[in-house]
């Protein structure tokens, strides 16, 4: 069956349908990453997006139970060059083609994506929609396209409904939940933390009583000044405990602290970002899926340092506190897919936790 992907610039591709044949209409932007696709159809942090890959063929190791980053992935459409019917790998439970359809994503296959890719990257990221070919003419599709609103309560969709508890017997700490991925509660598991995952609209008050020794402000999907009260309920929670931030929690710390934020052309998505950190005097490969970033000139008159920025265009990666037991960082530190060589971030804040009750102990 034929499937159109038509973007609100009026560029179309027509190739080959795969998944759910559900029409949808979502972001469109592209990922660099060799492997760890499993990962990225079910990174919250995708909810709304269409994501092109851009290594040629995808599904070679099909999917299996160990690699998933959440349990209902919300991503609204994989594009591909090509995609693997006979995946070939000991862990493999199904294809990639049965695991969209299952989940009600749409794919399409067949569509130089590399042309995509260099579009998206001239133009920017831009809406798009995936069609069956001769249902509608392309016209038809582009004013359904442009007549739907962009979606603004990604956040809300991913986020878990209610407060739960992964246990432990080490450090107390709450999580909110804006879009958590798996691989953050794993790296705090290793640590022994005892994480209550709380709603992303939890109040200030409802935390605080939890009395964490840390708070983590999760990785999440879309802009985060849609995100209501979150600002508001940091700033209150901040003076009161460590704060570790990740990805789309990273840039609500800066907005709580003063900062600002801004849509980039094309994000960055993929394994293998560079980052160089101002400490330790060295770049980092980073696994990184965001469309917008911290505003660098917004970060001088507040009391928040950069620690980290991003070697390929200088946008910040990493802040700190100058006042506050507070850091963060735009991508994910514990890697799931791709490098892992920032892990010591969990430890650090482990640090941070230690060093803040020894503090109230003398006190």
């Amino acid at each position: 069956m034929k499937r159109l992907l038509v973007l609100e610039d009026g560029t179309t591709f027509v190739g080959e349908a795969f998944g759910s044949e559900q029409e949808k209409i979502g972001e469109v932007v592209f990922t660099t990453g060799m492997t760890g696709y499993q990962e990225v159809l079910s990174n919250p942090a995708n909810c709304g997006l269409m994501v092109v890959m851009t290594y040629p063929v995808i599904g070679s190791y099909g999917i299996n139970r160990d690699d998933f980053e959440s349990i209902n992935p919300c991503l609204f459409g994989v594009i591909v060059k090509e995609f693997s019917q006979a995946p070939s790998n000991f862990r493999s439970d199904e294809d990639i083609d049965t695991f969209l359809t299952a989940n009600n994503i749409p794919g399409i296959s067949g569509i130089d994506t590399r042309k995509l890719t260099r579009h998206i990257r001239t133009k920017g990221a831009m809406r798009g929609i995936l069609s069956r070919a001769g249902d509608t003419d392309k016209e038809a599709l582009l004013d359904k396209l442009k007549s739907e609103p962009p979606i603004r309560n990604q956040v809300e969709m991913v986020s878990t409904a209610k407060p739960y508890v992964v246990p432990g017997r080490g450090k107390r700490v709450v999580l909110i939940d804006y879009g958590v991925k798996h691989g953050i509660l794993r790296e705090l598991t290793k640590r022994n933390c005892h994480v209550t995952v709380v709603p992303y609209n939890y109040s200030a008050e409802s935390i605080l009583r939890l009395q964490p020794d840390g708070i983590l402000l999760s990785n999440g999907p879309g802009n985060p000044k849609d995100v209501e009260g979150a600002q508001s309920t940091i700033q209150a929670i901040m003076k009161k405990a460590p704060i570790f931030a990740v990805g789309l929690g990273h840039q609500l710390f800066a907005l709580a602290s003063g900062a600002d934020t801004e849509k980039m052309l094309f994000g960055h998505h993929g394994g293998n970002q560079p980052v160089y950190d101002t400490e330790t005097k060295r770049a980092y490969l980073t696994s990184q899926n965001h469309g917008y970033v911290v505003n660098k000139e917004s970060v001088v008159h507040t009391d928040l340092e950069i620690t980290q920025y991003a070697l390929n265009d200088k946008t910040i990666e990493g802040l700190r506190h100058l006042q506050l037991p507070a850091l963060s960082v735009q991508y994910y530190p514990e890697g799931a897919p791709g490098p892992d060589e920032t892990t010591f971030l969990f430890d650090r804040f482990m640090e941070l936790m230690q060093t803040s009750k020894a503090v109230k102990e003398e006190v």
